[in-house]
């Protein structure tokens, strides 16, 4: 059956409370994720600590997803800076 985008973008969102989020079906099926996160709650963490994050929001997801690719994880301040 699958996830969808939207799920992930929801879990993301109110896990992480996430302040822009963009979640992409790479596969088309619900199995394979790309996502982009601006989170406060990543002021101050290394990458991995980031990405253990979002792995631990999307948890309750993962056992249907089977990749995920996280191309962005920034905080508000690394995301206006650009």
């Amino acid at each position: 059956m699958g996830v969808s985008a939207a799920d992930v973008e929801a879990r993301l969102r109110s896990e992480l409370a996430a302040t822009d989020v963009q979640v992409q079906d790479i596969a088309g099926c619900g199995t394979s994720f790309e996502v982009h996160v601006v989170s406060p709650q990543f002021e101050g963490k290394r990458l991995l600590e980031r990405h253990k994050l979002v792995n631990a929001a999307l948890a309750p997801l993962m056992p249907e997803i089977h990749a995920l690719s996280i191309k962005k994880a920034k905080s508000p301040a690394e995301a206006a800076a650009q």
